[in-house]
């Protein structure tokens, strides 16, 4: 219970924020990591690909982290900027297995950069990381500077989108990659304010209007910032359901239910109770992987 009304005091203090990256930065220290990591291995936070026989969002969050990798191309000798990192865990992954040379991070949320610069020390790899608390419209860094820009799931919050596009071009190297794994609706004629279901409910208060575009427009803006022939293909089919099925299940988890407060364990199965409604929604996104080269 008292863990519950943390929470509720954290929910009302994000949506009284007027300023977006400030509303943004509270939305992520809503829940405690001690609930949202609870009977988990990773800390990764984007909503996975999911592959049959797949239950585990640790596995899914690292193979979608992959699948960005490997649509950007990433090589051994390359620098990566990755915008939005959140707690970092691809960033590790993409050390450890693409063996890229260095991965520099830019996150609005403190408790975010912390824990990657803690971790980069614990594992030895504070050379090769520089994460640094910023913004996604005015990154700290020279012209010309990385070999590939990434935003896993991030890049929907940046207000605008468009401001980090042209950010991205201008720190790429000429012959760079940007890719981001975004969300956006199908038709963008669907009203952001109209999804209405708890799970959701970061596209009504996170989520700028100026960003809330279909693939078309979502290309053109890449267009627009200088990228030459942007790529946007749909992922969603390994996405959502997949996500759905796992959060939806997590409450009757005993792993979970061991983790944390029983009120928590109620108030997750109370958020995720009507699945009609939830299901209507998701039908109304998109998830996308965006490809766009700086000639």
């Amino acid at each position: 219970m008292l863990e519950n009304l943390r929470t509720l005091g954290r929910v009302v203090r994000t949506l009284a924020t007027k300023d977006p990256v400030t509303r943004v930065r509270r939305f992520y220290e809503i829940q405690s990591p001690d609930v949202e990591f609870a009977a988990r291995d990773t800390r990764y936070m984007n909503f996975g690909w999911w592959e049959e026989g797949v239950t585990s969002i640790d596995v899914a969050g690292e193979a979608l982290a992959m699948q960005l990798a490997d649509a950007a191309g990433f090589k051994p000798d390359d620098t990566i900027l990755d915008v939005g990192f959140g707690y970092g865990d691809q960033d590790f992954a993409w050390l450890r297995d693409r063996r890229v040379s260095k991965v520099s991070g830019i996150n609005i949320t403190p408790r975010h950069v912390e824990h990657a610069r803690q971790r980069a020390e614990r594992e030895g790899l504070a050379e090769r990381t520089d994460f640094r608390l910023g913004s996604a419209t005015t990154l700290p860094f020279e012209d010309g500077t990385f070999d590939r820009v990434v935003a896993l799931e991030s890049a929907f919050h940046f207000h605008p989108r468009s401001a980090f596009f042209a950010e991205a071009f201008r720190v790429l190297r000429p012959g760079g990659v940007l890719a981001t794994a975004d969300i956006i609706p199908l038709d963008g004629d669907t009203a952001r304010m109209s999804i209405r279901s708890g799970p959701l409910s970061f596209v009504k208060f996170s989520i700028p209007d100026e960003n809330w575009h279909d693939r078309a427009g979502y290309a053109d803006q890449l267009t627009g910032a200088g990228f030459a022939n942007p790529e946007v293909r749909s992922i969603r089919d390994h996405t959502w359901d997949g996500w759905r099925r796992y959060q939806t299940a997590r409450p009757g988890d005993p792993a979970f239910q061991a983790a944390v407060e029983p009120g928590v364990v109620k108030g997750m199965a109370n958020n995720w109770r009507d699945q009609e409604l939830i299901k209507k929604e998701i039908g109304l996104l998109d998830y996308v992987i965006a490809v766009a080269h700086k000639p």
